[in-house]
């Protein structure tokens, strides 16, 4: 099934600026390279060394001025309590091809940020229309808005064409696979789905995990100690896209039961809603799932509906 030309719109959008996140990260590593390389340990120091102190010490570095106690003068903030320590860290070899290396990159990364900028409005237009989707998957916790604008981009407004929210899990990827022969158990492995999905739901399962007395991040907690944390964010992740199922189905806001419930082997559910978590119940002991979602598909044409018109 084809998206309506508004969700594509939306998927080109928010697709481009997370490629441009990725290769701003690299570029930031790259100057951290250089920067060790020349022996100047800012990193070991400053949490963020591009913040305000951080780059007004490196555009100093370029500008020629490699006195340290000159250097951490700069320091602004909390950093300012650390002047000890950012005096040794800035003591290094740095000469001028470094520091030309270092002008590059810092200009490189400058125009990333303006790039990304200027798509995110253009993202906030298209997605506008889509707000109380967006609305909705906001409750979920760590389902940011960048998160929630790519879900609703990857996956549509529209949980009709799912039957049930394992049918969305199957088809995004994002469920174990079930490789069993001779009564023996494979590897597991998931099958492709869309990869900007997946990263988005991975990165909101890593967010749920540092929340406080949560489903998921007591999901994410106990999975961790017996299987990995690649493993634990990725069945949190299966999680956060059936909670967002359910959510877009039905129209209402998440109620976290917290974690005593994870424990308690209880539910993950939208409000109003009795499911269980213990097997694909998950999908299939929603009251109706099977059932033609025609509210989700109303909200939805209207939706795009006044986009059109």
């Amino acid at each position: 099934m084809v998206p309506p030309w508004p969700i594509r719109e939306l998927g080109d959008l928010t697709r481009y600026p997370k490629a441009g996140l990725a290769e701003r990260t690299r570029e930031v590593q790259r100057l951290h390279k250089v920067l060790e390389d020349a022996g100047i340990k800012l990193a070991s120091v400053a949490s963020d060394p591009l913040g305000v102190s951080g780059r007004a010490m490196l555009e100093a570095l370029v500008a020629g001025t490699h006195d340290p106690q000159e250097l951490a003068e700069l320091a602004r903030g909390r950093l300012g309590a650390k002047l000890p320590a950012l005096r040794e860290a800035l003591e290094g070899r740095f000469g001028a091809q470094s520091g030309l290396l270092v002008a590059e990159m810092l200009a490189g990364i400058d125009q990333m940020d303006e790039t990304i900028g200027r798509l995110s409005v253009a993202v906030a237009r298209v997605a506008a229309p889509f707000s109380p989707l967006l609305g909705l998957l906001l409750t979920i916790p760590g389902v940011s808005r960048r998160t929630a604008e790519v879900i609703v981009a990857e996956i549509g407004p529209d949980m009709g064409r799912f039957p049930t929210a394992a049918h969305l899990a199957s088809w995004a990827g994002v469920c174990p696979g079930n490789h069993e022969s001779a009564g023996k158990h494979g590897s597991g492995r998931t099958r492709k789905g869309s990869k900007w999905l997946r990263v988005a739901l991975v990165e909101a399962a890593h967010a749920a995990a540092r929340t406080k007395n949560s489903y998921l991040a007591a999901q994410y907690a106990r999975l961790r100690g017996r299987r990995g944390p690649k493993k634990a964010a990725l069945a949190v992740a299966h999680s956060i896209l059936v909670i967002a199922w359910h959510l877009l189905s039905r129209g209402e806001p998440y109620t976290d039961l917290g974690a005593d419930d994870f424990v308690k082997g209880q539910a993950i559910r939208p409000t109003g809603t009795s499911w269980s978590d213990n097997s694909s119940a998950w999908a299939t002991g929603h009251p109706g799932a099977n059932s033609r979602l025609t509210g989700s598909q109303a909200l939805a044409g209207r939706l795009l509906k006044g986009i059109f018109t």
